[in-house]
């Protein structure tokens, strides 16, 4: 067992190598991951009408938020996992398994009422188009059913990230994505159900992933003991694990509705600017992988260091981070501004919605040169527990910049996508300038021992 917890251990060693190696399972897991939603919309897209393309955009948009919802509450437990094994106290993680499981299974039993109860309101709020709007209430209603499984999908994940393991959540996802690419070329190419049968796979892959991923931990060894006295609701670490997920959740789930804002403002103008900003979304997706994944390496790999109070080590790691994502978001650009129509060909036919997310994606293109920088400090920030901070700058840029921004585009005449995305990087701009700010702070005001004195010890 302490062989284990050494190979999962950041607090010892080199930095780079380690962090990258975490990194890579970790983008690769997320690549798979938008896997999902971009299976459904390729093969509906070759396969289905632009009314079905809609509908999944918008509906898959839809569960994306309440979904990153759930897994950024999750994110207090990878950090709370990370924090005890930095201190040496990672026997405490049966214990802190054993809440999340009751938090969350309350957690998805809500969700799953609210979100079938309400799948037509939450369309009709989202002004999906007339010709989409019963596909779009459809697939919101199927895949709001597989909530709970989708929430125990997201938790296996965030708890092997906390013990620094991100290889058993890159398998669970292959497995899903796996399941969900067949389930979608028979339900939507072959028995053609369109959007009702790609929400469909999606659940029933994400279900076969968990009955899978249960017996693989059945078979793994832990660096800490999960024994059934340990699964009940414990006030003590549902406390923690809430006051560190929770600002990030509401982060994420505040700056997912200023996007679901830009989709409603875009569904406004028709169902080819609707799909076309959802095929672009899509591709948005797999463009914003890299920062997203030292994101994440990011948070788990500084949680155990401020725990073992190494912050030298945590800073460096933030150093590292920022300057490898850049180099690869440099090709990012390239690719999202110059060439977004082929990359919107891969996921539809329809040459009208092909060049409206071109045009989106332009925006976006500029965006990929900015999300390396405020990504690896979010991760950095959330890493430290200092998640308040990351929720605030995430609302600020949300609702001060991206929705105001957006809204004002689109009154415009002509109407252009390119200017309606450009809300985002101007907001991702105010999001680094914050993040720079608050480093600022905490050096002059010494919150993080080694921004006091920086000669500390190097490994």
């Amino acid at each position: 067992m302490e062989q284990i917890e050494r190979q999962n251990s950041f607090i010892e060693g080199r930095i780079l190598a380690p962090l990258v190696k975490f990194a890579l399972p970790v983008l690769l897991a997320l690549f798979l991951q938008s896997m999902y939603g971009a299976v459904d919309l390729l093969v509906v897209g070759r396969f289905g009408t632009p009314a079905d393309v809609s509908a999944v955009s918008t509906g898959s948009h839809i569960m994306m938020t309440l979904t990153n919802l759930v897994s950024s509450l999750a994110m207090g437990a990878t950090i709370l996992l990370g924090r005890q094994i930095g201190e040496g106290n990672g026997q405490k993680g049966g214990q802190t398994v054993g809440a999340c499981v009751v938090l969350f299974a309350l957690i998805g039993a809500a969700m799953t009422l609210l979100i079938v109860a309400g799948a037509t309101g939450i369309a009709r709020i989202m002004q999906a188009p007339a010709g989409a709007f019963d596909l779009t209430v459809a697939y919101v209603r199927i895949c709001g059913a597989g909530t709970l499984v989708i929430i125990a999908y997201n938790l296996i994940g965030s708890v092997f990230r906390g013990i620094g393991d991100s290889a058993t959540p890159l398998i669970t996802v292959a497995i899903a994505c796996a399941c969900n690419i067949a389930g979608d070329l028979l339900l939507v190419a072959a028995l053609h159900m369109g959007a009702a049968g790609a929400a469909i796979a999606t659940v029933a892959a994400q279900a076969v992933s968990v009955a899978i991923s249960l017996m693989l931990i059945r078979k793994k060894r832990l660096p800490f003991r999960l024994e059934r006295a340990h699964i009940r609701f414990n006030r003590e670490v549902v406390g923690q694990v809430v006051g560190l997920g929770l600002p990030i959740a509401l982060q994420d789930l505040l700056v997912g509705v200023s996007f679901l804002v830009i989709q409603a403002i875009v569904n406004s103008l028709g169902v080819v600017p609707s799909a076309g900003v959802g095929v672009a979304e899509k591709v948005c997706g797999f463009i914003m992988l890299v920062p997203s994944s030292f994101s994440q390496a990011m948070a788990a790999f500084v949680a155990q260091n401020a725990g073992a109070n190494r912050y030298d080590r945590a800073v460096k790691a933030l150093r590292y981070g920022i300057t490898v994502s850049f180099l690869i978001a440099i090709v990012m650009f390239y690719l999202a501004f110059f060439h977004g129509d082929l990359l919107a060909g891969l996921f539809s036919g329809d040459a009208r919605v092909v060049a409206a997310a071109a045009d989106y994606l332009k925006s976006y293109g500029i965006d990929c040169l900015l999300t390396p920088v405020f990504f690896c400090f979010i991760g950095f920030y959330n890493g430290i527990g200092m998640t308040r901070f990351v929720m605030l700058q995430g609302i600020v840029s949300a609702f001060c910049v991206r929705v105001p921004v957006s809204w004002l585009m689109s009154r415009r005449t002509p109407v252009s996508l390119f200017h309606i995305g450009l809300a985002t990087p101007f907001s991702s701009s105010l999001q680094i300038v914050l993040c720079l700010l608050f480093m600022a702070y905490l050096r002059k005001k010494a919150v993080i021992p080694s921004l006091r004195d920086r000669s500390g010890p190097r490994r």
